[in-house]
């Protein structure tokens, strides 16, 4: 029902714009997510957007480099991460909840295939 495009391979302090396409109606996900996954670690949240007047909600980690946005019209969900940097390199994955939720990936309902990012020189 999700799926990602727009990963790949980019130098430190490049950008890639993330973009996840739902099969519905993004209207009916109250919340959606982009969460990230390196080997041997738990998925994180790294960014949330619900249907809510809230603002977004960033991991710490990104906050002022990526920005969410979702185009409820077109059904899409956007990444935009600028001044990439090599830790930011993982699995990234589109994620939906219909319910109001934190940025918690056990939280959420739907799931992308993943798409991988690599920040490298």
């Amino acid at each position: 029902q999700l799926v990602e495009s727009g990963g790949g391979l980019v130098q430190p302090g490049g950008s890639l714009r993330l973009s996840c396409a739902t099969s519905r109606f993004t209207r009916d996900y109250y919340t959606i997510g982009w969460f990230r996954q390196t080997p041997g670690k738990e998925r994180e949240g790294v960014s949330c957007i619900s249907n809510s007047y809230d603002g977004p909600y960033y991991a710490d980690s990104v906050k002022g480099r990526f920005t969410i946005s979702r185009d409820n019209g077109q059904n899409m969900v956007y990444l935009q991460m600028n001044s990439l940097k090599p830790e930011d390199t993982a699995v990234y994955y589109c994620a939906a909840s219909r319910q109001r939720v934190a940025c918690v990936f056990s939280l959420f309902n739907y799931w992308g295939q993943g798409t991988q990012v690599t920040v490298s020189s």
